[in-house]
């Protein structure tokens, strides 16, 4: 911890110091025309010396003068700047999210509910359940997009996934491109384990980069992968509107899986495969995830400042003066007449 050098917050206040010498000189004149007290034998109590109160005659009205002083250096708003280095040092893995928005997320074989519902709700719970981990978000349909870069702040990450919605970006399932996606977000961190958690529902049919592709640069860079296919695949219901009562209608129809190919994503990368067909799966699969992960220390260093007000120093000794000022008046040094 370290101050910086001293400064007033109102310096002007200090030209009240030039009315301290008028007081002294004040006090002065009304000692000098002061009544004094004839009597007969003034010459020889005189001669007799003088005692320790008569020679501190001017301590109270010096007291009250400091007190005075202190009270105009303390209007004057003396401040320093405290500087103290914070140290945030926490155990953690670097983690992205990559979650398929697109339409077939919307099947509702994740009863009551659709997947992205399911999906939205376990990922706001694993990440307020965080306490060390840097995650980030990617959104992916026919192509992938970064909703946020590495980060502790998991208030805001809640916020961004309730906030998802499906239809945003053009439909399809581009696998490849969110897995490049979420390892450009990962290939500069120093983190030990590194990991991309792909939660999709379907086959890859979109997109510029393979997903056999993907997952040799994520190996390159020393990226895991870990696939969870949400959904059992087949033939499910799916909203197709609504009824005269504001009901969701379903129909049943097929969407394509191919958990072979996230399997040997697994297989590339290191990571592994799982399969959600309900809530539970689901969230057995993001904790399988934290499992098989070493810890990595990620140090940040960062200093914080605060300003320190110092004129409640000099308004405490200002008040005691002035008391002791006022008291000592009333005692052997009240003047008399």
């Amino acid at each position: 911890m370290t101050l910086e050098p001293l400064h007033l917050a109102r310096p002007w206040a200090l030209l009240l110091l030039a009315f301290l010498p008028l007081a002294v000189l004040a006090l002065a004149l009304e000692l000098r025309r002061a009544p004094r007290l004839l009597h007969p034998r003034a010459a020889a109590l005189a001669a007799s010396g003088r005692g320790l109160v008569a020679r501190l005659w001017w301590l109270p009205q010096g007291l009250l003068l400091a007190a005075l002083a202190l009270s105009v250096l303390a209007l004057a708003r003396p401040q320093a700047r405290e500087r103290e280095p914070e140290r945030l040092s926490v155990e953690g893995i670097d983690i992205v999210i990559a979650l398929d928005l697109s339409t077939s997320m919307r099947a509702a074989d994740f009863k009551p509910v659709d997947r992205i519902t399911v999906a939205k709700e376990v990922l706001k719970d694993f990440i307020g359940r965080r306490t060390s981990d840097r995650i980030g978000l990617v959104v992916f349909a026919g192509d992938a997009y970064t909703q946020a870069p590495l980060t502790l702040d998991y208030g805001i990450l809640r916020t961004l996934v309730d906030q998802l919605k499906i239809g945003v970006i053009e439909d399809g399932t581009a696998i490849g491109n969110a897995i490049a996606t979420a390892v450009n977000r990962l290939r500069e961190s120093d983190a030990k384990s590194k990991v991309i958690i792909l939660i999709t529902d379907g086959d890859s049919n979109a997109g510029q980069i393979s997903p056999r592709e993907a997952a040799q640069i994520a190996r390159t860079f020393g990226v895991r992968v870990f696939p969870i296919l949400v959904g059992t695949g087949g033939v499910v219901p799916y909203p197709v509107g609504v009824d005269l009562f504001g009901r969701t209608v379903y129909q049943p129809m097929p969407f394509a899986v191919n958990p072979g190919l996230l399997q040997e994503i697994a297989r590339i990368t290191g990571g592994a495969y799982a399969n959600a067909s309900d809530k539970a799966g689901l969230e057995r699969g993001l904790q399988a995830v934290l499992d098989r992960m070493e810890k990595t220390r990620i140090l940040e260093s960062t200093a914080s400042s605060r300003v320190v007000e110092l004129f409640p120093r000099l308004l405490g000794p200002a008040f005691w003066l002035a008391a002791l000022g006022l008291l000592l008046g009333l005692t052997r040094w009240r003047s008399f007449p």
